[in-house]
């Protein structure tokens, strides 16, 4: 009897997308910036980009947002390409989504919507996911009418009222179950608000130095945060470190973890979402809190892929976005990462090759997973951290040991001497310090 080997496989359906672009004004090179990104969106929730459909017209169409020959286009695609959602790189209002489908008879989103799914992708913590269906609520509020044909059921009503007429709209059901949702998850979102102020007030009265990392989706800050952890961390990096992935919002989740380098001053470190151009406005108001962490920092770390050829225009979003929640006005240090892939591309084509690390005033040029680079960047961030601080002498009573101990953890103290009058030492105060502090400081 033969030997017979049965393989089963499971067929997972790849979904594929076409990609549509209307330029109304805008330059060919930033035109095309704007698809490569929605590309790379489109990519980061596992959609297969089948076919890319790009127009030029002075105004969007009111009905369908492109020309009626280029709907007819895509129409005629569909089969062929064996598309089931088409993706437009702007916002659609809900009357334009309605048409389109009514014609293509497939699903229609646009930019927002698709960063909407993409974030209830990544949502990891029950607050993110929280921020998240409540954008996605708000989003589809106004979208309601014609989302199908089940909306437009009639629903009785209950008890003794059942025979007394047809009901609500399904429609006007929905919209009711969608607004209170909306209500219950704005409850929900203060109440855990306020445990993060909670939490933040207690990071604040520590008086540990607080930097965050901000800057456009996917420039290495996670990357950056894992291999501070794994070089600096006062535990175990493995059980502290953050999802590290080369995809737009990979992470979500603003996390904080101290950073103790040998010899400097600890500090609190903050990874907070990624930026992006045209972050729908719904997302900004939902992650408002977790994008508020920058607001506390002492020290700002931009962190700017350097090899990206749009890296200014990423500094551009992350200076717009930054003065949206109020962190416009805090000290920057502008961390280029990747410096390492740029240095090999000028070895490969001839030029002057940078050095890297390299720091420059504000600006540090840096490979994240290269510890020389950290050291630089640690180094930057003490410079940046003592930038307007004094070097003051204390005396101060052997009563007074709390605050020995508070200037310890912070990392300022330079010398200490126990003496018969009191305790001497020397620490880096800041102003307000030196206010706090002026009983005891001596000439």
């Amino acid at each position: 009897m033969k030997n017979e080997l049965y393989e089963n496989t499971q067929k997972i359906d790849t979904v594929r997308a076409i990609l549509v672009g209307l330029n109304t004004g805008r330059s060919d090179d930033e035109f095309e910036r704007s698809m490569d990104e929605l590309k790379e969106l489109t990519k980061a929730i596992d959609i297969e980009v089948a076919s890319t459909v790009t127009q030029s017209l002075n105004a969007p169409d009111k009905g369908t947002y492109i020309g009626s020959g280029k709907v007819q286009e895509i129409a005629a695609a569909l089969d062929v390409l064996d598309v089931s959602i088409i993706i437009f790189n702007d916002s659609l209002s809900p009357m334009q989504v309605r048409n389109l489908e009514k014609i293509l008879d497939t699903e229609v989103i646009d930019r927002t919507g698709l960063i909407l799914q993409i974030f209830a992708k990544r949502a990891g913590t029950r607050e993110a996911r929280l921020q998240v269906e409540s954008a996605q609520l708000q989003y589809m509020l106004p979208r309601l009418v014609g989302m199908g044909k089940t909306l437009s059921r009639q629903g009785g009503g209950s008890g003794r009222l059942s025979n007394k007429g047809s009901g609500e709209k399904q429609l006007e059901l929905d919209r009711r179950r969608i607004e209170h949702r909306i209500s219950e998850l704005s409850n929900e979102l203060k109440n855990l608000e306020k445990e993060r102020t909670t939490q933040r007030n207690r990071r604040l009265r520590s008086n540990i130095a607080r930097v965050a990392l901000v800057g456009y989706t996917n420039a290495g800050k996670s990357t950056v945060m894992n291999n501070l952890l794994r070089m600096y961390a006062a535990e175990s990096a493995d059980d502290k470190s953050v999802l590290e992935k080369d995809m737009l919002f990979a992470t979500l989740d603003t996390t904080v973890r101290k950073i103790t380098p040998s010899g400097r001053r600890p500090f609190l470190l903050s990874d907070t979402v990624g930026f992006i151009s045209e972050l729908p406005h719904a997302l900004v108001k939902a992650f408002r809190s977790t994008l508020e962490e920058a607001k506390y920092a002492d020290v700002l770390l931009e962190v700017i892929d350097f090899s990206d050829p749009e890296y200014r225009f990423h500094m551009e979003i992350t200076e717009k976005t930054l003065a949206e929640i109020g962190a416009g006005d805090i000290p920057i240090i502008y961390v280029f990462n990747k410096a390492d892939l740029v240095q090999k591309e000028q070895e490969e084509s001839g030029r002057l090759v940078m050095d890297v690390p390299k720091a420059s005033g504000d600006r540090i040029y840096i490979c994240a997973k290269d510890d020389a680079s950290l050291d630089e960047l640690i180094a930057a961030i003490e410079r940046k951290l003592s930038e307007d601080e004094q070097e003051c002498e204390l005396l101060l009573p052997y009563t007074e040991g709390g605050i020995v101990n508070a200037l310890e953890n912070r990392g300022i103290v330079k010398e200490t001497k126990y003496e018969p009058s009191g305790i001497r030492i020397r620490a880096m105060l800041q102003r307000a310090d030196i206010s706090l502090y002026s009983d005891y400081i001596v000439d």
